[in-house]
């Protein structure tokens, strides 16, 4: 077969890359796993410490804010409701607290503090997500770039260096795979809790707006 002109050099150069980059995915990999290990960590700590509110005392709650229906009956039901988690009293005292403002005002203010609770707990997920699909592609990386000399040496009759090469591989994938695993179920979780808390502040959120507009129920807010 006719090489080429050129492809010896630039083959040596990809070989090159592809082998110095074996030290920095096995790096990767180990700081992935440690951080789906602590991450996992952090999941049952939250679950502990997680307030979760049933819909029965959302309904509780926005019918006492409707009745009378004043901003200082909205900041009482929130501070007599201890059980909440703290954000949702601090938002939605912070709505109530701004009678001067006019509808679109509130509505805006409103819908900045609902995507700040957005961002947060997109925020926090977005680093599981990375080790959900990066530890996975670290993980095929680390078992590829081994065995390209894995192969070499068994051309030679270097079993020993082959077998090297397969260990490095399937450890590799192993570590990998488990790092995507855990960090994917702890997003899976973490994003239904966090759905269910962004859907509770936005029903409260409504219905402040509702009872801050005077009644009239008849225009709907949409965030």
């Amino acid at each position: 077969m006719v090489a080429i002109p050129g492809s010896e050099m630039l083959g040596s150069a990809l070989h090159v890359i592809a082998q110095s980059l074996l030290i920095p995915v096995i790096v990767g990999l180990l700081a992935f796993m440690f951080y789906a290990i602590v991450s996992l960590g952090g999941l049952i700590s939250e679950y502990t410490g997680r307030i979760r509110v049933p819909t029965d005392q959302i309904e509780e709650i926005i019918s006492a804010i409707s009745n009378p229906g004043t901003p200082e009956k909205i900041v009482e039901v929130m501070e007599n409701n201890q059980n909440l988690p703290p954000r949702y009293r601090e938002i939605i005292t912070r709505i109530a607290s701004h009678p001067e403002l006019g509808r679109k005002s509130r509505e805006a203010l409103a819908r900045k503090l609902i995507e700040e609770e957005e961002a947060r707990a997109a925020k926090s997920l977005e680093k599981t997500d990375m080790v959900t699909r990066l530890g996975p592609t670290l993980g095929l990386m680390g078992t590829l770039i081994p065995m390209g000399p894995g192969l070499a040496a068994l051309g030679s009759g270097d079993i020993g260096s082959l077998a090297q090469a397969i260990i490095i591989a399937f450890d590799t994938t192993v570590v990998g795979l488990a790092a995507g695993g855990v960090a994917y179920f702890i997003s899976k979780i973490r994003r239904r809790w966090y759905e269910e808390y962004l859907s509770n502040l936005d029903a409260l959120c409504e219905s402040v707006l509702e009872v801050m507009d005077h009644g009239q129920t008849q225009t709907p807010y949409a965030f």
